[in-house]
């Protein structure tokens, strides 16, 4: 088998179809795209690959008001365009820092137990310098395609040029600019590359949803209309009436601010569908002022204490999954036991008016819970208003909510609810209605083995793709038959890997936990590839079914699945391509030792070698340690005398074995 070669080059020169190899491609500079960049260079020493984003900046989407990066999603934003709007950002991370820092790349002198986003995106930035992958970053740069040529053996990737700064907008808004301006207001150029191993991180939140079909007189309003990922910094709130649609994480955690400095809007709408279940979020230990006081000190003159802490806020997560995710009794007991707990705080917390609006109809864990940092205490302000009343028209200077209501059931009878048809004054509408998910790797076309996409073979395996008819309050729509081996791989698709993809979302922990994970279960199949001792990994098709089918299987006894809600984690036929059903315990095992016989491995020449010399050394070793043990046995020594042999021999092997090796391979 021909060997890859493990450097960056340029093939065929100047030729027409000339074209730039690269050993590995990643695709997107988001935190998992940095997290793999940052390990080839750690663990491999190698730094012959490239990093595409179409952003303006690495690291992420979200860059609004208040918003978080959670539990299940990454909400940092640039990190290379930090400096233009980094006095802009008031991000704030709902995960403890020393659980939301890189395990490789810890980092104990911040200002918070939960940091504001500046501070995580200048982490970000300083994890890219410190492992010196800034330069293998190339922005601006869309993968539109990524095709396998099989007589190669080498995957081909179209880029699209952007011009600075469209790659932040979303794809409906470069069409836009593309129809009134013509494509050089958005494209620059199309370039074709090789390379031998892509590993996608694109992420699953990319194109913010637009605005509902079912409202009229958008186009009379007056005032501005955005969606909160992408927020217009200069907006000027101050004195205005703002109407938020939705009341997902980012929303919960926006709204607050509106009411501050510097944003001190007149008034704020909120329009909820259906209640989030809210849970305050936890405190460092010993309290704010002592942790951030006490805790750098500690931590550098008590080196394993960070580690302890870091392990104990992820037990503390793994408790919790057992305790309220699944449908055993332990676990029913567990979720009444929070649940009750919570509503209390509720009630304790927001005016009476709104306590039967923000009682759920269904069971904890089974839609995103929201960490609140101080949603609730803000529904307290004078300038708040929230209701379920439905958006149904916007004029000029307003908006008609009502008649009706959306939650509690109309048809039940309510005390605080009403269902009569207003008019609201509007200067400002803010969507905070999630995103359109259609796919995963949307809008990345990958091409396998007979020119086959992905899509198409997640369409032959689940079904009609079928589209949720539901407005949920997360407003996303999904795929139902994406699927993927240990949510990495897919058969037909070889040296393709996704990290993060279908069924590895957690509920209940960090996300960079989840990502280092998959990161270093592609690194046991990238590393064979780049030292030249593998060719082609492709796990096999029984594999990859029998994985999807036993994910779905346990999925079933789950929360997400059976707790009364309308999520888009799955479809209305019940195909949760979304969420991981076990414990990051499990995940973590099986990502530290792959099941090599669920992979079809084609070996170059030197790997075909260094197995069989491998072998080749067990077989001898077996064979030394039988007659050595035979003779000792008849010499009639001890078991010590054999273990000093035992050992004197092996070494003897183990170090001509490894001069073979150096010399011939």
């Amino acid at each position: 088998m021909p060997v890859a070669s493990s450097t960056i080059h340029v093939e065929h020169g100047y030729d027409a179809g000339a074209y730039t190899y690269y050993p590995v491609v990643i695709i997107g500079a988001g935190e998992t795209g940095i997290a793999m960049g940052c390990c080839l260079k750690k663990d491999l020493g190698f730094d012959q690959f490239r990093v595409f984003d179409r952003h303006a900046g690495a690291g992420g989407l979200y860059s609004v008001p208040g918003g978080s990066t959670d539990i299940l999603e990454l909400h940092v934003v640039r990190v290379l365009s930090m400096k233009l709007f980094a006095d802009l950002w008031l991000i704030f991370s709902d995960v403890p820092w020393i659980f939301y820092s890189f395990s490789f790349a810890p980092k104990h002198d911040v200002s918070a137990f939960y940091p504001p986003g500046a501070e995580i995106v200048q982490y970000l930035h300083g994890v890219c310098q410190e492992y010196q992958i800034t330069d293998k970053i190339q922005l601006n740069t869309d993968v539109s395609e990524v095709r396998w040529l099989e007589t190669e053996k080498l995957w081909e990737l179209t880029l699209v040029y952007l011009v600075p700064g469209t790659g932040d907008l979303s794809a409906k808004d470069r069409q836009k600019l593309v129809e009134e301006n013509g494509e050089q207001s958005v494209y620059v150029k199309k370039e074709k590359i090789r390379a031998k191993v892509v590993l996608s991180a694109v992420g699953a939140l990319v194109e913010p949803r637009g605005w509902p079909d079912n409202i009229p007189g958008k186009d009379s309003f007056e005032g501005e209309i955005f969606h909160s990922a992408r927020w217009r910094h200069n907006v000027d709130f101050k004195d205005k009436d703002v109407v938020v649609m939705g009341t997902g994480c980012s929303a919960a955690q926006f709204v607050p601010e509106l009411m501050k400095e510097p944003y001190n809007a007149k008034s704020v709408t909120q329009i909820m569908r259906s209640p989030p279940w809210v849970v305050p979020r936890p405190p460092p230990p010993g309290g704010d002022e002592a942790y951030m006081k006490y805790s750098p000190k500690l931590f550098s003159k008590l080196p394993g204490l960070a580690k302890m802490l870091r392990f104990s806020v992820f037990f503390g997560a793994e408790m919790d999954f057992q305790r309220i995710f699944f449908n055993t009794e332990k676990s029913q007991k567990g979720r009444k036991e929070d649940e009750e707990a919570l509503l209390k705080w509720m009630r304790k917390t927001v005016p009476e008016k709104y306590h039967e609006v923000l009682t759920p109809n269904y069971g904890l864990g089974c839609k995103r819970r929201i960490y609140d940092a101080g949603w609730f205490k803000s529904m307290n302000n004078p300038k708040y208003r929230l209701t379920t009343k439905p958006l149904t028209s916007v004029q000029t200077k307003s908006v008609t909510i009502g008649p009706g209501r959306v939650y509690p059931d109309p048809k039940a009878t309510s005390r605080t609810v009403d269902m009569e048809k207003e008019e609201v004054p509007a200067d400002i509408i803010i969507l905070g209605n999630g995103f359109d998910v259609t796919t995963w790797l949307h809008p990345l076309n990958v091409y396998g083995k007979g020119g086959r996409t992905m899509q198409e073979v997640w369409k032959e395996r689940g079904g009609p793709q079928v589209r949720l008819p539901l407005i949920l309050e997360s407003a996303i729509f999904i795929d139902i038959v994406s699927q993927a081996y240990m949510g990495t791989a897919l058969d037909g698709f070889p040296n393709f890997f996704i990290l993060f993809g279908p069924n590895t979302a957690t509920g209940h922990t960090s996300v960079i936990l989840a990502s280092e994970n998959m990161v270093n279960y592609a690194m046991k199949f990238v590393k064979p590839i780049i030292q030249g001792e593998v060719d082609v990994v492709d796990v096999k098709k029984d594999a990859e079914i029998a994985w999807t089918s036993d994910i779905q299987s346990q999925l079933k006894d789950t929360v997400w699945m059976s707790g009364g809600c309308l999520s888009w984690y799955y479809d209305q036929q019940g195909w949760n391509s979304t969420v991981y059903p076990r414990s990051q315990f499990d995940y973590i095992f099986r990502c530290m030792f792959p099941k090599w016989t669920d992979w079809n491995v084609t070996y170059t020449n030197k790997g075909v070698l260094k197995n069989r010399l491998r072998k080749g050394l067990e077989y001898a070793g077996l064979a030394a340690t039988i007659v050595l043990a035979y003779q000792l046995i008849k010499e009639g020594r001890s078991i010590i005398d054999f273990t000093r042999s035992l050992v004197r021999s092996g070494a003897s092997l183990i170090q001509r074995g490894a001069l073979y090796v150096q010399q011939h391979v």
